[in-house]
């Protein structure tokens, strides 16, 4: 089940992807993914097209910018708009992107009162030109992220296959959940399937993969690949971990004390990169208890991040509990 994987003009040695995560998968989290990992490809951040065309490149490089430790990077973009998408898509192939997605599953309100993420599901005519502006402006491989309809009203999933057939996108990645729907909502796998069976293209499974046996339930749709999401927060060496389960072969996570540093070297590479301790500090609330996964005193660890002010103070509290 692990193996090559053709996305449009790209050859990729292995089938299994990080994928995006809004405030997470910026470089400092992607560079810790290919340390531990070899996944496919890592994604971005999703990237509003406005904040890319407007805002000064100093502002954008918490989005953009690429470390020279990691690997192909795909940038998701946010868009409604087919003319800034064009624009923003040139911008990002010159930023370096290995490929190109457009967010077509987010479900913040803020998003879709723009008619951009989940909203342009129900539009598939203006979809198709948001595909084509991309498609047109670019030399690597495109895609779109999708949600699927589940039990909602929105019957869209015959029309948005359609629609993709005729674009020219390159892939489609199908998280297994409708826009509404919460993680305690298990993945609809079958609906991944539907999409696997309609189109010709390849198409990346997205949904609750966090082990062996919860990548085999995906690759039983019969998708081409897989991307993982928020299962690799904390845990950088998630794909390397289970590539070595699919082989039968042993791996050994790191020892807690080398997780902290891990922890550590995530914020601090984060402070440099956005050049404010601040939101640093508030982003590293955020994925603290991620890495406190193995922590013996979880809850009392992440009540005392969330009291630092400074990465010094974060780095004394993690040197206490991750020993």
């Amino acid at each position: 089940m692990i193996k090559p994987l053709q996305l449009g003009n790209k050859i990729f040695p292995s089938n299994i992807i990080q994928g995006p995560l809004a405030g997470i998968s910026c470089a400092p989290f992607r560079r810790l993914i290919w340390q531990y990992s070899q996944p496919a490809f890592a994604c971005t951040e999703m990237i509003s097209c406005k904040t890319l065309l407007n805002q000064p490149l100093a502002l954008q490089q918490r989005f953009v910018k690429k470390d020279p430790a990691e690997g192909p990077v795909c940038f998701q973009l946010s868009a409604n708009n087919p003319e800034e998408l064009a624009d923003a898509t040139k911008k990002v192939t010159d930023y370096g992107a290995d490929l190109i997605d457009l967010n077509c599953g987010c479900p913040v309100r803020k998003i879709r009162s723009k008619g951009a993420g989940s909203k342009l599901l129900t539009d598939s005519a203006a979809l198709f030109k948001l595909i084509r502006a991309m498609k047109e402006n670019t030399h690597v491989p495109v895609s779109i992220k999708i949600r699927v309809q589940g039990d909602s009203n929105e019957k869209f999933n015959h029309e948005i296959a359609k629609m993709v057939a005729d674009s020219g996108v390159d892939y489609l990645i199908v998280h297994g959940r409708h826009w509404t729907e919460r993680y305690d909502v298990a993945c609809r796998h079958d609906e991944i399937e539907f999409f696997v069976n309609e189109l010709k293209i390849p198409v990346i499974g997205n949904g609750d993969i966090a082990d062996a046996a919860s990548l085999k339930k995906m690759f039983a749709t019969g998708c081409a690949g897989v991307m993982i999401g928020r299962a690799g927060v904390g845990q950088p060496w998630l794909i390397a971990k289970i590539i070595a389960e699919m082989q039968a072969e042993k791996y050994a996570i790191p020892a807690l004390k080398e997780i902290g540093a891990v922890f550590i070297d995530h914020v601090e590479q984060l402070g440099e990169l956005i050049r404010s301790e601040k939101f640093a500090v508030l982003q590293a609330r955020k994925v603290a208890k991620y890495y406190a996964r193995d922590v013996a005193n979880r809850i009392d660890f992440c009540v005392a991040i969330n009291g630092c002010k400074t990465i010094a103070d974060l780095k004394a509290v993690a040197l206490r509990y991750f020993i």
